[in-house]
């Protein structure tokens, strides 16, 4: 980038996303950004619920959220995430808690029902992926593409960021104690 260009994008406040680096398997991949900043606010997103909701970040207002996002229900690492936050969210009544894949609402539904999850929220961006590119999540390469990369995202009740984690290896948990932690 020329020193005129790089100016220039500062002048405009423009952010420049970079991809960030993981493994699947041990297979490097990337993403198609970066996480929120701690500190910034989280984008706003558009998302669709279980039975078939439209929800936004502002149906929010007010409450504290943890966003597990991971790339499907359907894998044992990212259902034992949804089951464990579920867990733990009774325990904060100040939180939302919002579980975030491109699955189809009714896989989410289907395995909602057959696990009892009822204190989480599970949410969709299987209409637009909008969601996976505004949070720097959407896969890029490999056999996951297009998924959604393992990471949670902890909010403050105005909804700014003071805790992130991109799980390096998709097939990792993310840090339950750490995001648990950040709601303190």
């Amino acid at each position: 980038m020329t020193e005129y260009h790089l100016r220039t994008r500062k002048k405009k406040n423009i952010k420049e996303k970079t991809m960030a680096n993981i493994t699947l398997g041990g297979t490097p991949t990337f993403t198609n950004g970066s996480l929120p900043e701690l500190g910034e606010k989280c984008p706003d997103f558009t998302l669709i619920s279980k039975d078939l909701n439209t929800v936004h970040l502002n149906d929010f207002a007010g409450k504290k959220l943890v966003l597990n996002i991971f790339p499907s229900v359907d894998t044992g690492v990212c259902s034992a995430s949804v089951r464990t936050f579920n867990e733990h969210a009774s325990k904060y009544p100040d939180t939302v808690m919002l579980c975030i894949s491109k699955d189809l609402p009714f896989a989410q539904a289907r395995f909602c029902g057959a696990d009892g999850i009822e204190d989480v929220e599970v949410l969709s961006d299987f209409k637009t992926g909008k969601f996976g590119q505004d949070y720097g999540v959407e896969i890029e390469s490999g056999a996951f593409a297009g998924l959604h990369a393992r990471a949670v995202v902890v909010t403050d009740a105005n909804h700014s960021v003071v805790y992130t984690e991109l799980v390096p290896e998709i097939g990792q948990a993310p840090d339950f104690e750490s995001a648990l932690k950040a709601l303190s």
